[in-house]
């Protein structure tokens, strides 16, 4: 494990093992990895924020955000991936493509929702493309 894994989880970002949050996020990378994406990061943390998922589309990186609810009560998963959100994940983006030397490469934001009720298997919906890159400039800011 490394430092800033160490510090991320002494601060208390990372999910504990076998929270609802972090099987979903597992569930989400087996689902991803099925449709022929390769995982190349998870819980990927740097200085603009925390990204769930990172994977390959082809030639395409996908960031890709993940959220997992019990039930539908209080809205789809995927409504909590508002314009705050959109924005945050697209400064962690940049970041990420920045201090990985790429910035050339096309890059998109995609959302898996899981709805995991307690004793019933769960659904997974993957939202490709889920939204543009936010904020002043997008990701050219």
């Amino acid at each position: 494990m490394s430092f800033r894994q160490l510090l991320a989880r002494w601060l208390g970002w990372l999910l504990p093992p076998n929270s609802l949050g972090n099987r979903g996020e597992r569930l989400a990378a087996s689902y991803l990895r099925r449709l022929g994406y390769k995982i190349i990061a998870r819980g990927a943390i740097g200085k603009l924020g925390e990204l769930d998922l990172v994977a390959l589309d082809g030639q395409t990186i996908v960031f890709v955000e993940v959220k997992t609810r019990q039930s539908a009560d209080h809205g789809h998963p995927a409504q909590a991936v508002d314009n705050q959100k959109q924005r945050r994940l697209t400064r962690a983006a940049l970041g990420y493509l920045r201090r990985h030397g790429l910035l050339e490469h096309p890059a998109r934001f995609d959302v898996v929702a899981i709805t995991w009720p307690d004793s019933d298997q769960p659904q997974v919906e993957h939202i490709k493309n889920a939204f543009e890159a936010t904020g002043s400039g997008g990701f050219y800011c």
